[in-house]
């Protein structure tokens, strides 16, 4: 498997390097091999070529089959004229990887803020939606007419909604069987109409898989109440967003938030959480959720080339990451242990080493 490792900003080297000793690892336990080619992106990028998103750097990621994508300080860019482009953004849309995959449960011993176990995944579709920068084909989906004035396009095609609902539902099926559609159509009734038009055609290939719809105020209360309801929950791009941080906070950090951006050729594994350039440097930050997403990753291979050797490798790292947060002893500051990222990733690897 051909990796573009891609650090980013804050502390993406940081747990970057926690990830690349973890498949590593793993590599030698299972029967795969990675082929790792390291680039750079973001701020780096930005100081070395003026931007921080080049062409060349995107033509190397589509002749990948994974990228390895630390946390983006998009905030801490120069202007999108200047070099300044969200990266993030440009994997999703002009790359077209249009399911963003963001599990959230429950751990082992470690108490949760749900009061509950649960075991969920929101599909997020990546590629339009609210965001400005991924809805024009010239120019920003943002503007203002006067100076007082600031408005703002949403974007929603019966495309994009058809894909993120197909993926929801061939999901549900190896799981519990049950999608719920997030939406707001009470108000905005064109655009959620369309997506929840295109849910519901879905849902007819998928018989055996329940449907029901949620709008999105009323699900974020029942997150709250009662996360154990929720198997696979489809959404467009701003609902999902805000819903699957919340669902990991959940489960007792965002930093325990696996998460990929997949297409149907190429996928990039990025942690839900930002570059948190505050601690960036002071081996504090929790590694977690990019070497969960790196697992995800490597299981999306698999099962893209019926290789059920990388898929091994993700559930050893899994098990890996699950029996060291299960013990207090093994945990980081954000999960109320005293361990830093590398002492924590040290701890993973052990588990991979010493597993059969």
């Amino acid at each position: 498997m051909k990796i573009l490792v891609l650090p980013g900003d804050g502390i993406g080297p940081e747990i970057t390097e926690s990830t690349l000793k973890v498949l590593d690892s793993v590599q030698k336990k299972s029967d795969i091999t990675l082929d790792l080619e390291h680039e750079v992106a973001g701020i780096e990028s930005y100081k070395k070529y003026g931007t921080t998103c080049r062409d060349e750097m995107l033509e190397k990621a589509v002749a990948s089959d994974g990228v390895l994508l630390g946390p983006i300080s998009h905030l801490q860019y120069p202007e999108f004229g200047t070099g300044g482009v969200n990266v993030s953004a440009v994997f999703r849309s002009k790359l077209d990887l249009y399911a963003n995959v963001r599990p959230a449960h429950s751990w082992k011993n470690l108490p949760n803020k749900a009061g509950e176990d649960f075991d969920l995944v929101i599909m997020r579709e990546a590629t339009e939606g609210f965001y400005p920068d991924r809805n024009m084909y010239a120019g920003s989906g943002e503007f203002m007419p006067d100076e007082n004035t600031a408005m703002s396009i949403r974007k929603i095609t019966a495309k994009a909604s058809e894909r993120i609902a197909r993926r929801s539902f061939e999901l549900a099926q190896t799981r519990r069987k049950k999608v719920t559609a997030v939406h707001k159509s009470n108000t905005f009734i064109l655009t959620d109409g369309l997506f929840l038009r295109e849910v519901r055609k879905v849902a007819e290939d998928f018989p055996d898989v329940v449907l029901e719809e949620r709008i999105v105020d009323a699900m974020a209360a029942l997150l709250v109440r009662h996360p154990s309801e929720f198997d696979v929950v489809c959404a467009t791009n701003f609902h999902a967003d805000i819903l699957s941080d919340l669902a990991s906070e959940l489960s007792g950090s965002l930093g325990l938030a696996g998460s990929v951006n997949a297409g149907d050729n190429l996928c990039a594994a990025q942690a839900q959480h930002g570059s948190a350039p505050d601690i960036e440097g002071r081996n504090i930050a929790n590694p977690t959720s990019l070497i969960l997403s790196a697992s995800m990753m490597l299981e999306w291979f698999g099962n893209r080339t019926n290789q059920a050797s990388y898929s091994d490798a993700a559930t050893r790292i899994e098990a890996a990451v699950a029996r060291t947060i299960e013990n207090e002893e093994s945990r980081t500051a954000d999960l109320g242990g005293n361990l830093g990222t590398k002492e924590f990733t040290e701890y993973v690897v052990g588990h991979i080493e010493q597993a059969d």
